[in-house]
C-alpha cells in the first residue's frame, strides 16, 4: 500500500495535467484575435494536445509495466515543466509555431495519466480499486476548475494579451511535483510484478497488445462504452462555449463568465468525484455506478437542450451539475472496471488504450459537435444524449459479460 505522499504526487500529476488543459480551453479565442488565426487553426491547436495522448497513453503504458511506474511519471513532470514554461514564452514571443510545440509536448508528457492509473491500481485492492480511481477523478476536476480561473485572472476583462502568467505558473507546479516524485515516490510495481516480454513491445503502437486486450472478455465492451462517454462529455464541452458566449449564443455570458462557468463544471467534479463517488466505491459494484452514470449524463443533457431553449439560469446550473455528475460516476468506474478484468502485469497496457481512446474521442467530440453546433445548438446535445443511450446498453451489457482476471483465472 502507497504512503499518503505517494498518492499526493500521483493526485498532483494529474491535476497539473488538466490544470494546463484547463486553463487554455477558455483562452483560446483570444488567443485567436492575437495571432490572426483562423477557426481551424485554434481548432488544431485544441486538439494537437488529445491527439499526442491518443498516441502516447499506450506506449507511456506499456513502457511502465517494463519498467516502473516512477520513471516513467518522472520523465512525464519533467516534460510538463519544459512545455508549460514554453507555452508561456509563446505567448510573449507571439510565436504560434512555439504554441504548438508547447501544445504538442504538453499532450506527450500528460499522457502519463495511464500510468499514474496503474500506480493507483497497483497500490489498491480490488475493493478499493474504484475508489482511487475516484481521487484521478477528484484531480481532474481540480485541474478544469483552477485551470479556467487562471485564464479569468490572466485577462480579466476578456480581451487583450493573456501574458505568461497561466503558462509560467503551470510550470512552477509541476516542477513541485517533479521533485516531490523525485523523492518522495517509491516504485509501485515489485520486481516480480514487472512485465519482461520485450519483444512483444518493439514498434510504437503494439496491435499485439491491443489484441490481448480484445481477447479479454468485456474489455473490449468496455473500450467502446468509454469512447461513447467520453466523446459524448467532449461534445458538451466543447459546443458549451458556443452556447453561453457573448455575441451570438444563447445566454451571451462575457469571457470572464465563460471562466466561471467552466471552473463551476470543474467544481462538480471535484465535488461529486472526491465525495460521493469515493463514498459510494465499495459498497455499490462498479458496473451499476456506471450505468447510473450514463442515465444521469442522458437527463443533464436533456435539462442543457431545455435550458437553451428556455433561456434559464437557473436550468443551465442545474443541468451542468447533473451532467458533470453522471461524467463524474462514469470515468472512474470503467477505469476500475478495465483495471480488475486486466492482467495486473499489462494493466498499464490496458490503461494506456484507455486514455487512447479516451483522447480520440476528445479528438473527435469537438471536430463533430462544433460544425453541428453552427447549424443549430440542439444538435451536439440531442446527439451525445442518444449516444449515451448507446452507451447504457453497452455498459448493462460489459458489466454482465466479464470478471475479474483473478477469478477468471482461478
Amino acid at each position: 500500500m502507497s504512503s499518503k505522499a505517494s498518492l499526493f504526487v500521483i493526485f498532483l500529476t494529474v491535476f497539473i495535467d488538466l490544470l494546463g488543459f484547463g486553463m487554455v480551453l477558455p483562452l483560446l479565442p483570444i488567443y485567436a484575435k492575437q495571432f490572426s488565426a483562423t477557426g481551424l487553426t485554434i481548432g488544431l491547436l485544441m486538439s494537437s494536445f488529445s491527439a499526442m495522448q491518443f498516441i502516447f497513453a499506450p506506449l507511456w503504458g506499456r513502457l511502465s509495466d517494463r519498467i516502473g511506474r516512477r520513471p516513467v511519471l518522472i520523465v512525464g513532470l519533467a516534460g510538463s515543466v519544459v512545455f508549460y514554461g514554453l507555452f508561456g514564452y509563446a505567448t510573449v514571443a507571439k510565436s504560434l509555431m512555439l504554441m504548438f510545440v508547447a501544445r504538442i509536448g504538453a499532450g506527450i508528457a500528460g499522457a502519463t495519466i495511464s500510468t499514474a492509473q496503474a500506480y493507483i491500481a497497483d497500490c489498491t485492492t480490488l475493493e478499493t480499486r474504484a475508489k482511487g480511481m475516484a481521487l484521478i477523478g477528484a484531480a481532474f476536476g481540480l485541474g478544469f476548475t483552477f485551470g479556467p480561473l487562471f485564464g479569468a485572472f490572466a485577462v480579466p476583462s476578456g480581451d487583450g494579451d493573456p501574458g505568461p502568467g497561466p503558462g509560467y505558473a503551470a510550470a512552477a507546479l509541476s516542477a513541485v511535483a517533479l521533485l516531490l516524485a523525485i523523492f518522495k515516490l517509491p516504485e509501485s510495481l515489485k520486481p516480480g510484478q514487472i512485465d519482461d516480454t520485450r519483444h512483444e513491445r518493439r514498434g510504437w503502437f503494439s496491435f499485439h497488445a491491443l489484441r490481448d486486450a480484445m481477447e479479454v472478455p468485456s474489455i473490449g465492451l468496455l473500450l467502446l462504452a468509454s469512447f461513447l462517454c467520453i466523446f459524448s462529455f467532449a461534445n458538451f464541452e466543447s459546443t458549451l462555449s458556443l452556447i453561453i458566449k457573448d455575441e451570438n449564443g444563447v445566454f451571451r455570458f462575457t469571457f470572464q463568465q465563460v471562466c466561471w462557468t467552466f471552473a463551476y463544471i470543474g467544481l462538480m467534479l471535484t465535488l461529486i468525484q472526491g465525495g460521493l463517488v469515493r463514498r459510494l466505491s465499495g459498497r455499490v459494484p462498479e458496473g451499476k455506478l456506471a450505468v447510473a452514470g450514463c442515465v444521469l449524463e442522458i437527463i443533464g443533457l436533456l435539462l442543457l437542450w431545455q435550458a437553451s431553449r428556455s433561456y434559464s439560469l437557473t436550468l443551465l446550473l442545474v443541468s451542468l451539475a447533473v451532467t458533470v455528475g453522471g461524467f463524474s460516476f462514469l470515468t472512474p468506474s470503467i477505469n476500475s472496471l478495465l483495471s480488475r478484468r486486466s492482467d495486473p502485469a499489462k494493466q498499464g497496457g490496458v490503461l494506456g488504450l484507455g486514455q487512447s481512446v479516451g483522447a480520440l474521442a476528445r479528438i473527435l467530440g469537438p471536430a463533430i459537435g462544433i460544425p453541428l453546433s453552427q447549424k443549430s445548438a440542439s444538435y451536439p446535445l440531442l446527439m451525445a444524449a442518444g449516444l449515451m443511450a448507446l452507451g447504457v446498453l453497452v455498459l448493462a451489457t460489459a458489466d454482465r459479460g466479464g470478471r475479474d482476471f483473478e477469478t477468471s483465472k482461478a
